[in-house]
């Protein structure tokens, strides 16, 4: 009687492929997360301190916080902004978002380039000029 018991059991091992064909579905997951998500945030970060290294005194540059400002004085750590005439506020080097150029250069923030023109009337092929051919408005 006990025999038949035993033999309706399973196997005692569950075979020695399993923990490797386990492991499989992990590292492909791996993989795409470091192309999808590391990968490009350690470039923006590279970026990032390249920029940082590249600013000097005059260039215009943004701030985490939204000050534009000149850099008036460079420093290792701080550096001086003056944000109107005769006012100058001391930051963090690493608080500066990007470099909008040179004081006399008066160049538009990177965000409004490309803006002008691409409306609905525009025969541009932008979006504006896609959603008009669709809807027939100009």
């Amino acid at each position: 009687m006990f025999d038949l018991a035993y033999a309706q059991s399973g196997p005692g091992a569950g075979g020695a492929g399993g923990g490797f064909s386990m492991l499989v579905p992990l590292l492909l997951m791996f993989g795409v997360f470091y192309f999808l998500l590391i990968r490009p945030q350690q470039k923006k970060q590279r970026l990032h301190k390249e920029m940082l290294r590249a600013i000097k005194v005059g260039d215009r540059v943004l701030t985490t916080g939204g000050l534009l400002g000149t850099i008036v004085e460079g420093g290792e750590q701080f550096i001086k902004l003056e944000v109107a005439d005769k006012i100058r506020v001391e930051i963090g080097r690493s608080y500066i978002v990007g470099r909008i150029g040179s004081k006399e250069s008066k160049e538009a923030l990177p965000a409004a380039e490309g803006t002008e023109g691409s409306g609905s009337g525009s025969d541009a092929p932008g979006l504006g000029g896609l959603l008009g051919k669709l809807f027939g408005k100009k």
